[in-house]
């Protein structure tokens, strides 16, 4: 049997790795693909697509697998080349403060895996100021360093990457992106750089609050200074809900369906915020 293909999507918080990969998922490229994510909550799959659910996987019509990882890889790598028909590519897609090169060594450690590349992704709004933050910028860059490509998002190639060994490609002048994710491997092997990440400190709500646009509007303001990074869904009282994203200072709001719970998650560095004053922003 052939070597599955291990490709990882990595990149800072909010830089577009979601969307990266409804992207793929929602390509006619005619591939068995099974993407592996941390937070499946956030990958917001059309439900047109759909063609199974269950507790934390979603089948596609197109043949298309989405599932959430776990807390143990190599148990999760173990299931995916256990499934019959196996998949054509494992896509993984790394949480925005990992290393996607150490994750990409599971494909040098097992052996019925083949290794894809790691295609991180590149906020070109957001880059120049979060690679000169003193707490994480060197964080930044690593995982830049350990690219084999690098996908531009939300603009043009920010001056300060600089000159690469790695394509560049700016995801909004390309077609799909699927030949360049599941085509031939991007590198021959993790490349690492032993950076050391900062501590961070993550929250979660998962429960009945409601609010309408106006006032989650106003809730997104007044949140804590710290939160680098919030994500979720919000129902309405009125039946509506919302896809709620926050990077940095900005926010942006958009109609979800399907939504039976208000959740949340939020991630800030440590030293710059605490949970107890995410909960009181939140609880106020």
């Amino acid at each position: 049997m052939n070597r599955l293909p291990l490709t990882v999507i990595g990149g800072y918080l909010g830089a577009g790795k979601t969307t990266l990969i409804n992207r793929l998922l929602a390509e006619d490229h005619g591939q068995r693909v099974l993407v592996m994510v941390n937070d499946f909550g956030a990958i917001n799959i059309d439900a047109a697509l759909i063609a199974r659910q269950s507790e934390g996987m979603v089948e596609l019509s197109n043949g298309c697998v989405c599932c959430t990882m776990g807390g143990d890889l190599f148990m999760a790598i173990g299931d995916v080349l256990d499934r019959n028909p196996r998949p054509d590519h494992l896509v993984i897609e790394a949480s925005g403060v990992a290393d996607p090169a150490a994750i990409a060594q599971v494909a040098l450690a097992e052996p019925d895996l083949s290794y894809g590349g790691v295609a991180v992704v590149v906020d070109a709004l957001a880059y120049d100021n979060l690679m000169h933050d003193p707490q994480i910028g060197a964080q930044l860059r690593a995982q830049v360093d350990v690219a084999d490509a690098l996908l531009v998002t939300k603009g043009n190639v920010p001056d300060s990457l600089g000159p690469r060994d790695v394509p560049v490609i700016e995801l909004s002048a390309i077609e799909a992106v699927a030949p360049l994710l599941l085509g031939a491997p991007l590198g021959e092997g993790p490349r690492t750089v032993g950076q050391v990440h900062p501590d961070y400190v993550a929250w979660q709500y998962r429960g009945g609050v409601q609010l309408d646009r106006t006032a989650l509007i106003k809730k997104l303001d007044a949140r804590p200074k710290g939160l680098m990074r919030v994500k979720g869904f919000v129902m309405a009282p009125d039946g509506r809900s919302f896809e709620v994203h926050c990077v940095g200072g900005q926010h942006s709001l958009k109609p979800a369906q399907g939504v039976t719970e208000t959740l949340l998650v939020a991630i800030g560095l440590k030293g710059r915020v605490v949970r107890a004053e995410i909960a009181a922003w939140w609880n106020a």
